[in-house]
């Protein structure tokens, strides 16, 4: 194999591979020999016939298109290895040639890292976090406490109001005809709780146990179900259950159940504005961290490719879709349920996947500047915190890590180094 990297402009490099005509012919015989038993001779066996009598009748191009996918793979990987070029895109493959008895060639076009120019980086202009605690936000927060601990208690003696669980049936219908979907029995909704229609639960309010009632409601224009979107609708509705939510009292009762360490409601109400000093204490923390590396990125200069940008979206969107595995949804489920597309959702993450990378390019190259070097001993540190994460043995991680992630970690200890050096430096205004 030979390699030709020729630089681009954007931080763009195409890299021509040559692969020997020897490999190829190894390669089409192999996509012979894996395809032979699916294809049909009139009098030959299936999986019998000759190659050179399958590439006279279907053409000799035949196997060249699985020969080709088997050597780019490997050709690719081991071009990386050679290429002495930060690659940081997934490539954009072309085949050049391929012709049996001549050498297979192909070229991958690929975004390299870019250069990033650092202008202020010590010392830089965040505003203050707010850390005071007020009464009001004690007070909501106890009421917060107290709605977890609610009863859930039925009512007979009035209408819907706010705030209610409503058990209700509906039929719903666009100009007199019925739609999928738009009937349900039994139905609970927390009225308030905009998990329906907008209107729908408003509607509602006003309705007595028992009786039919009919709440008119206009489909969002950007509803999921384009057929129902921007039409107007009529939903007959029967309230047949209703319930509330009973709060607790703030007694000593109610502060029994819910703390370990109060006793009287004075000593939970400060447990409590203690609680949210810590929490407002983390928020600002991370705020200042946040603010001072987007104010380090505003100061530098940096030309992204796009193809960098397209591969950290398609990396995020593998991300997403692992979650949802994970909660036991793919992502064709996800897809019907909420009307997204492969597009919409990568042109969603497109902003989040730029500031990663500027985020990721900046902080590196503030590392370099100030020559932060991970230790041995905090690579062993790391590698121990990893153990203990995925319940292996160190030696485990060092082996699945390899040089590739050992050298990853290593960037990762870099960039928190200096993350902290541009967050410690930075100036509350």
């Amino acid at each position: 194999m030979s390699l030709q990297v020729e630089k681009l402009e954007k931080n763009m490099a195409k890299l021509t591979i040559e692969v020997s005509a020897e490999e190829l012919e190894k390669a089409i015989e192999g996509a012979y020999r894996k395809n032979k038993n699916r294809i049909s001779v009139p009098g030959f066996r299936k999986g019998k016939a000759p190659r050179k009598m399958l590439e006279q009748i279907y053409g000799k191009e035949i196997f060249y298109e699985d020969a080709a996918n088997d050597l780019i793979s490997d050709a690719y990987d081991q071009a990386l290895e050679e290429c002495t070029e930060d690659i940081v895109s997934a490539p954009k493959i072309d085949v050049v040639q391929i012709e049996a008895g001549k050498p297979f060639i192909f070229t991958a076009e690929v975004a390299l890292r870019p250069d990033v120019v650092l202008g202020t980086y010590k010392g830089v202009t965040v505003d203050k976090a707010d850390k005071e605690v007020t009464d009001e936000e004690v007070d909501a927060e106890i009421d917060k406490e107290r709605e977890k601990n609610a009863r859930i208690v039925d009512v007979t003696d009035r209408a819907v109001k706010e705030g209610d669980i409503a058990t209700i049936d509906f039929d719903g219908s666009v100009d007199g005809v019925p739609f999928d979907g738009g009937r349900e029995e039994d139905f609970p909704l927390t009225i308030g709780s905009h998990a329906f229609i907008p209107g729908f639960e408003e509607g509602l309010i006003g309705a007595e146990i028992g009786s039919e009632t009919e709440v008119n409601v206009t489909f969002p224009e950007e509803y999921h179900e384009k057929e129902l979107a921007g039409k107007a609708a009529v939903f007959r509705c029967k309230v047949k259950k209703l319930q509330e939510k009973q709060l607790p009292e703030l007694d000593e009762d109610f502060i029994g159940d819910v703390s370990e360490e109060s006793d009287t409601v004075e000593e939970y109400r400060e447990e409590i504005r203690n609680k949210l000093a810590d929490r407002k204490a983390a928020e600002a923390k991370k705020k200042k961290e946040s603010d001072a590396v987007d104010a380090v990125i505003a100061g530098a200069q940096m030309e992204i490719p796009d193809a960098m940008v397209e591969t950290q979206q398609r990396q995020m969107l593998q991300d997403y879709a692992q979650r949802m595995r994970y909660q036991g949804i793919s992502m064709e489920q996800y897809m019907q349920y909420t009307g997204m597309t492969t597009q919409l959702l990568l042109d969603q993450m497109k902003p989040q996947a730029l500031k990663s990378i500027q985020t990721r390019l900046v902080l590196s190259a503030v590392a370099k500047a100030e020559k932060m070097e991970p230790s041995e001993e905090e690579f062993e540190e790391e590698v121990k915190r990893l153990s203990e994460v995925y319940q292996k043995e160190a030696d485990e991680v060092k082996e699945l890590l390899g040089e590739k992630g050992r050298k990853q970690v290593m960037e990762d200890l870099s960039i928190r180094k200096a993350i902290e050096l541009v967050t410690e430096s930075a100036v509350e205004a």
